[in-house]
């Protein structure tokens, strides 16, 4: 693919989602940063992710978010900047981090789009969320009113289930295998949730970066085909495999009840699980034309992995 003029930097590229950006990016033919942090230290396999990078073509650049200046000078070299920084309490948790980034776009003053870190629930429709859980939501907010009070030109991805956490384990919090003979159901498990496989994030993550209709909106992923509620993930395993799980149903008093000596990550888990499994709230509202757009009817070209495709691997 012939490069494009377009140059990207992804900030967070040795991630479990920043990863597949860079390598989507790259494959869309885009001149490709990677923002290469100090702090890497000896990791020696993110440094060797990083050189695997070099190799495919990417360039990368130094800086620290402890560093001004060296963010302010990475973010003047490109035109989109993309960022993958974790926000799960079990890896780590850096949203906030974002702060300093948006101050440096906003110093560089050439950036063309803004991508923070979002790609799950809409933080914007979870101003009802449960402690400790909500602190993602709270601190995804700060950062998009930081980015629109600096008027910097920006793209929120959301709306899904990461398929590695939440399809191949049929939703359960404690592993990511199937269970071999039970299940446990939220509620009556009849909940819509979207699951999408995380290089179609990355391949709808990339698509946007030149596109006019998805300036300073929020695409939302819900791939039709794998839009599923619990009791059908689970139907699905259950046909693949050609065993019954025997199915526990617990209740949402008892699942939020369960928090309790739980740690905080865990804490954060089961109310986050909540709000997709027992509220629905990733399918329980319409797409607004003028805030969102939807992924699959934007790019159909994008043949988006289908969920029984994904549990055909774990057989």
């Amino acid at each position: 693919m012939a490069t494009k003029s377009t140059k990207v930097l992804v900030v967070g590229g040795t991630g479990y989602l920043g990863r597949r950006i860079v390598t989507a990016s790259l494959a869309h033919g885009y001149k490709t940063f990677v923002l290469q942090r100090p702090e890497l230290g000896l990791d020696a396999d993110k440094v060797q992710l990083l050189l695997s990078f070099k190799k495919q073509g990417a360039v990368l650049v130094e800086g620290s978010f402890s560093d001004h200046r060296s963010l302010v000078d990475a973010v003047k070299q490109v035109d989109v900047v993309i960022c993958t920084i974790s926000g799960v309490h079990f890896r780590s948790h850096n949203l906030l981090m974002q702060l300093k980034l948006v101050e440096a776009i906003k110093e560089a003053g050439n950036v063309k789009r803004f991508l923070p870190s979002e790609f799950g629930m809409d933080p914007a429709r979870m101003g009802h969320a449960l402690e400790p859980g909500r602190v993602t939501f709270d601190e995804k907010m700060r950062v998009r009113n930081a980015i629109e009070a600096a008027k910097i030109p920006y793209t929120y991805v959301a709306g899904a289930c990461f398929a590695g956490y939440f399809v191949g384990n049929l939703s359960q919090m404690d592993t990511l295998f199937p269970p071999k003979q039970k299940v446990l159901i939220y509620g009556d498990g009849n909940a819509k949730v979207v699951y999408m496989d995380e290089d179609d994030i990355a391949t709808y993550t990339i698509k946007t970066i030149d596109d006019p209709r998805t300036l300073n909106k929020t695409l939302y992923l819900r791939p039709p085909e794998n839009i599923l509620s619990q009791r059908e993930l689970v139907e699905k395993w259950e046909n693949l495999c050609g065993k019954k799980l025997v199915k526990i149903s617990i209740s949402a008093d008892d699942f939020l009840a369960s928090m309790k000596g739980m740690d905080f990550a865990g804490q954060v888990g089961v109310g986050h699980f909540y709000h997709i499994y027992y509220e629905g709230c990733l399918t329980s509202f319409e797409i607004g034309e003028e805030a969102g757009e939807e992924a699959s009817k934007l790019y159909p070209d994008v043949k988006y992995i289908r969920v029984d495709e994904i549990l055909k691997l774990y057989l």
